[in-house]
């Protein structure tokens, strides 16, 4: 889930997609999926971008000209985390919980030529309608599985995972089996040495969600950090949090000038400032874990 403007619904065009995918001249498209109701809307400033909209809530921005570019504030920080798990360009092993339009697994197979994905997407009518709409370039190795998050984490092999990105919502909430010490834990289990964590949660007022969450992580790993807007860490409004979590040393000097250098104010907070963020918040388990917050009315508009 993200921040994007929104524009106005028109009827949708009877006309056949293309090779290249959806054009603007196609104008929007709107479809019923499992999730609820997508909506495909046209960049007002990029000529061959979308984006993705689920019950009028934004999921995603694609660029089919341009796949690295991250239209969402959170996908440019869960982008720079990409960038600086590794050496420039080396193919990566990622396993992305929630799909969305696979706007960050185009991102890694352009940047990370050669690089192995997994994407868990539960709504199999909204991979449909992507692949369809906003196709995937030949040669990238994306394999999309239909089901559950957390029952594919369950089945990823151990060791095996350079990068696990959870970006899971069901509408606008991210649901409660899938914000736990034991979530986590199987994440922690499927990264290869030296691999990372990393999660979009959106949260405001007090953030007692997010609160929570970095006590999730911190339970089973020793190096975290978060990167949001000031204003949603001042409780200003609601709004994504990007947490990332490993068993070594993050770098955290070279995200905090990566996150600087983004047109959208962000905040890096680690150490004994996300410490004492966390303030003395519980960990979140099966028994006791409840979905992210309800985004507040009119927040996307």
């Amino acid at each position: 889930m993200g921040r994007s403007n929104r524009a106005a619904r028109s009827p949708e065009p009877v006309l056949t997609t293309g090779a290249d995918g959806r054009t603007h001249a196609q104008g929007p498209l709107t479809r019923p999926v499992g999730s609820g109701l997508a909506e495909l809307r046209p960049d007002r400033d990029r000529p061959h971008a979308w984006s993705l909209l689920i019950d009028g809530a934004p999921q995603s921005l694609v660029d089919l000209a341009d796949p690295t570019h991250l239209g969402f504030e959170y996908q440019r920080r869960l982008g720079h985390l990409i960038d600086l798990v590794a050496p420039a360009g080396r193919p990566l092993t990622v396993l992305h919980l929630g799909g969305g339009a696979l706007t960050l697994a185009r991102y890694v197979a352009a940047t990370r030529p050669r690089s192995r994905q997994q994407v868990a997407e539960i709504d199999t009518a909204l991979t449909e309608l992507v692949r369809a709409e906003l196709p995937l370039e030949r040669g990238w190795q994306i394999k999309v599985r239909g089901g559950d998050a957390r029952s594919v984490l369950e089945r990823t092999p151990e060791g095996t995972v350079d990068l696990v990105i959870t970006d899971v919502f069901s509408g606008a909430r991210t649901p409660a089996h899938c914000t736990t010490v034991e979530f986590t834990t199987l994440a922690a289990r499927a990264l290869a040495p030296g691999g990372w964590y990393a999660a979009n949660i959106a949260d405001g007022g007090a953030l007692p969600f997010a609160r929570s969450q970095v006590a999730t992580l911190g339970a089973v790993f020793p190096e975290l950090c978060l990167t949001a807007d000031p204003a949603v860490l001042r409780g200003k409004r609601f709004g994504n949090l990007v947490l990332a979590a490993a068993h070594t040393p993050l770098p955290i000097a070279d995200l905090t000038r990566r996150v600087a250098s983004d047109s959208a104010l962000g905040r890096v907070e680690h150490g004994r400032a996300l410490a004492d963020f966390t303030a003395g918040a519980a960990p979140a388990t099966d028994a006791t874990a409840a979905p992210s917050p309800e985004p507040p009315p009119g927040v996307f508009r």
